[in-house]
């Protein structure tokens, strides 16, 4: 039986602390369907659709790797999948009080589907989408936090131009 696990996020945008956290789960997963989750309570700087584009070429290179976009409750949507795992990424002890409460309460909802929590990698542990965003809409320089054409994207959005 192949160990499915749930990798899921706003993605806005991805991060490479995001593939970072894909690339370790498949040391441990079979595979891993990426999914897109939509959360009426934020605001997005990106589509859906731009998304989905930015995540399918960052993660060519990975295998067994699915992509999808999910507006529902995660453990149904694991369920629904035939995932045994959510996989998140933790990069502080900041994250850990609001991952913890979110892993207890989808246990509560699904016995069945357990969360698996990655430390980030060292050289990840101060990025997220929203410090990129805000760093980017500055024109501050993140090509080294995300992939080139996220980098691009970004520019593209706040009207930086090239130094």
């Amino acid at each position: 039986m192949k160990r499915v696990a749930i990798y899921p996020g706003s993605f806005d945008p991805v991060t490479n602390g995001h593939l970072d956290i894909l690339e370790r789960g498949l040391k441990i997963f079979d595979k891993i369907i990426v999914a897109i989750l939509y959360n009426p309570g934020k605001n997005y700087l990106f589509t859906i659709e731009e998304r989905v584009d930015m995540l399918e070429k960052s993660m060519k290179k990975f295998e067994n790797v699915e992509l999808d976009t999910s507006d529902g409750l995660l453990v149904d949507y694991a369920f629904q999948k035939k995932a045994c795992a959510i996989l998140r990424g933790m990069r502080a002890v900041s994250d850990f009080e609001y991952e913890f409460q979110m892993a207890l309460m989808n246990r509560r909802l699904n016995r069945k589907v357990q969360t698996v929590f990655l430390m980030t990698g060292l050289r990840w542990i101060f990025t997220s989408s929203s410090i990129i965003k805000e760093a980017a809409r500055f024109g501050g320089d993140v090509s080294g936090m995300v992939p080139s054409l996220v980098n691009r994207q970004l520019k593209e959005k706040y009207g930086i131009k090239d130094k």
